[in-house]
């Protein structure tokens, strides 16, 4: 399988984790960031802190390459002790982004003679302010991961799904960092990157233009659901699939904490490196 379009590129920015801890095991999702700084690159994998909450162990795989294409279906497996601990997550304890150092995990798998493929989502698709500005206010959104743990395991490859803004992406929905999207968020999907992806064409306010636009707007991390008393709550998207009592209703939207979220966690953490050399 040759990765050349845009598309076939962002299926091969996640992974997909499974996580052991005192109440069971979940899944989620988790994506490849690549922040550039002063001609340096670094490589972290992002997703919620709820995924990771509490995890004793965790374990992720890539799909092995040849050192140029993918190797469709051959994977090489992650597994760490301590899971939790393996992640910074951002200072705000109301934000549900964390990040882990991604070059010591590849460094391992070369040390083992073997190489993965992947692909990363870089900071420079985070919308500029200029860009910001030019969004409208519905715009289609495209997000990968793993609903409900489900993937294409024969050959490896995560579920695409699609969805709109639900509310403006230049606000801050109920003054955070934070938007809605209109769209099918399952548990599993935690962590999982959003993005507006348009190649050969897209509509910007009214006129059509020609050209790819891709940009990075945020992290999936919860879904809206109506109680049996008809009241409407916002609860992390599950990552363990337990019966529950009660009744709940998902209605189709999702919280996504913008990017800017992640590139704070991401400087903090790199600005630490930096003053401990």
């Amino acid at each position: 399988m040759q990765v050349n379009t845009i598309a076939e590129q962002l299926l091969f920015t996640t992974v997909r984790i499974e996580t052991t801890n005192p109440d069971g095991t979940g899944t989620g999702t988790a994506f490849i960031f690549n922040y550039q700084q002063e001609e340096k690159q670094y490589l972290f994998l992002v997703t919620n802190k709820h995924v990771i909450r509490g995890a004793i162990d965790g374990r992720f795989f890539f799909t092995l390459s040849d050192g140029q294409s993918p190797q469709i279906g051959q994977r090489f497996d992650i597994q760490m002790n301590k899971f939790e601990q393996q992640w910074f997550g951002h200072p705000d304890p109301e934000i549900d982004v964390a990040v882990m150092p991604l070059v010591p995990v590849l460094q391992q798998i070369q040390k083992k003679g073997k190489t993965v493929f992947y692909k990363s989502i870089t900071h420079n698709l985070i919308p500029t302010p200029e860009q910001m500005n030019d969004l409208d206010a519905i715009e289609e959104v495209v997000f990968i991961g793993y609903p409900n743990g489900i993937f294409d395991s024969k050959n490896l490859m995560p579920v695409v799904r699609r969805g709109t803004t639900a509310t403006h992406l230049q606000l801050d929905y109920e003054g955070k960092p934070l938007f809605l999207i209109d769209a099918s968020v399952f548990p599993g999907l935690s962590g999982s990157p959003v993005l507006i992806v348009n190649t050969g064409g897209y509509s910007h306010k009214g006129v059509f233009e020609v050209g790819n636009r891709v940009l990075f707007l945020g992290i999936i991390s919860s879904v809206a659901i109506r109680e049996e008393q008809g009241q409407i709550a916002f609860i992390s998207s599950p990552v363990f699939q337990v019966p529950i009592v009660r009744t709940q209703q998902m209605i189709d939207l999702g919280i996504v904490y913008k990017a800017s979220t992640i590139l704070e966690t991401v400087k903090i953490l790199v600005d630490k490196w930096s003053k401990s050399q």
